[in-house]
């Protein structure tokens, strides 16, 4: 006569079957929302982090990706700052200190829409062989553009205007998402054990 089941026996068979499925759910892929949120916890400005990569309409499955939509982000709005600027300095108005700040400024946030261009277009072709050189350019440059940003700021510090109060607001928001860019680069470079998107 065969044994009858056992407690025992329904206990090990039922932890058997939880931890089965605990493991299942582990190894599930993190969805884009979850990226997203972990990435940017720790952010320069995580919750500019995540507003706006949390609406970005893009793929976002893996760090790479992440990283190349902050960077697009960035990228959008340095250049929407740089039209802004020169449409500005053509009006020919204002002091002759304002007027040479932003022919400085619009010179230098055109660079910085240019850095940011180089650094999309590394991401967009990152090579195993030539991963940690790729990363290298592309935190130079974002670092660079982030200068630019800066150095555009300090060429108003003695200009009272309006324009002024305008142009920081721009520049200091463009800022911000470059920072976030640079900082989800970073974060990149340091996981190179992660899944990233690269050519053999």
């Amino acid at each position: 006569m065969a044994p009858p089941f056992s407690l025992l026996t329904f206990l090990f068979l039922s932890l058997s079957v939880s931890s089965l499925s605990h493991f299942a759910t582990a190894r599930k892929p993190t969805n884009s929302k979850d990226l997203v949120r972990s990435s940017c916890v720790h952010a320069s400005y995580p919750n500019i982090c995540l507003r706006t990569l949390s609406s970005y309409s893009g793929p976002a499955r893996t760090p790479g990706d992440l990283a190349q939509a902050a960077v697009k982000v960035s990228l959008s709005r340095a250049h929407k700052v740089s039209t802004y600027l020169t449409q500005t300095a053509g009006l020919k108005k204002g002091s002759k200190g304002e007027q040479a700040a932003l022919r400085d400024c619009v010179e230098q946030i055109s660079d910085s829409v240019d850095e940011l261009r180089k650094t999309l277009s590394e991401l967009q072709h990152l090579r195993k062989g030539t991963f940690r050189w790729q990363m290298s350019n592309a935190e130079t440059w974002v670092s660079a553009a982030l200068t630019n940003e800066d150095t555009c700021l300090d060429g108003f510090h003695d200009v009272m205007s309006t324009v002024k109060t305008d142009v920081k607001k721009k520049v200091r928001n463009v800022a911000k998402v470059t920072s976030n860019a640079l900082y989800l680069i970073n974060r990149l470079d340091e996981s190179r054990g992660m899944r990233v998107n690269v050519d053999p």
